[in-house]
């Protein structure tokens, strides 16, 4: 019995990744992510039930779209595979009982399950386009509100904290509007500092110290990486310095999605 459940919460995961897909795609090309059929981004036919049915459709089409025979790209397989796998290690390790379930730890587990679907679309996006969408972070604010108001009303969690990530949010939100009438900037530092609050309020303290300690270790990889290859094709003269290459709200996603699974290892084996 417990295997079929964690299959089936594997295949509820794979299903989200496949939806992540789609909107990593779509929302940066503005398009609708909810009403519009899936599509062959290369030969644009509609794609039927069999055609989207996560990693399975990509396996038995042997990588290949159905009509045009073009390649799909791995990163669909990728990130199904990633997200069932999410879904069913985060569901073992939170201890949730088949036989006798907790509604409380059930809920929990649900927004979860929402925020992971905030990092990993916002860390696919930034990755592809070094972009942290706008429509993305407001999904995040709201369900982070969300949550907010379950562990106040229903838990009876202390406002305060939460009341000084809320007071974050409107400041940030307050900078960034007064950045871009004056054109200062842009609002790629305002979606990571929207991110960095949202991680705090579902992840808490110690798991942002994590995240940022493994996000630290991993831009230093990428640098020392990014300057042997320049080094080895001798482009080190006018090229485009190294920090602006940097994908900041990937690393900083990645990171804290490692963070959480760390801590919920350590409280599994305790």
């Amino acid at each position: 019995m417990e295997a079929i459940i964690y299959v089936i919460i594997f295949i509820i995961g794979a299903l989200f990744g496949s939806f992540y897909t789609l909107a990593t795609y779509r929302i940066p090309r503005h398009q609708d992510i909810l009403h519009t059929r899936s599509y062959c981004p290369k030969c644009k036919h509609k794609l039927g039930f069999f055609d989207m049915f996560p990693i399975f459709s990509y396996i038995f089409l042997g990588g290949k779209c159905r009509y045009c025979k073009n390649k799909i790209s791995p990163r669909y397989l990728i990130l199904e595979i990633c997200s069932g796998l999410i879904f069913l290690t985060m569901f073992y390790l939170m201890k949730i009982d088949l036989y006798n379930i907790e509604i409380n730890l059930l809920i929990k587990y649900g927004f979860m399950s929402l925020f992971l679907s905030y990092t990993i679309i916002t860390a696919w996006i930034d990755k592809e386009n070094r972009l942290v969408e706008k429509y993305v972070t407001v999904y995040g604010i709201t369900i982070s509100l969300l949550y907010i108001a379950y562990l106040c009303i229903i838990e009876k969690a202390s406002i305060y904290k939460y009341a000084i990530y809320i007071c974050l949010y409107a400041l940030i939100l307050i900078a960034d509007t007064v950045s871009l009438k004056n054109k200062k900037c842009d609002s790629y530092i305002a979606g990571i500092l929207f991110a960095l609050v949202t991680m705090a309020v579902f992840t808490g303290e110690n798991a942002i110290m994590y995240t940022m300690c493994i996000f630290i270790a991993m831009i230093v990889l990428y640098i020392c990486f990014e300057c042997l290859k320049r080094y080895s094709k001798k482009i080190l003269k006018n090229s485009i310095p190294i920090y602006k290459g940097i994908r900041v709200a990937y690393y900083l996603c990645i990171a804290n999605i490692i963070s959480i699974f760390a801590i919920l290892l350590q409280e599994f084996i305790i």
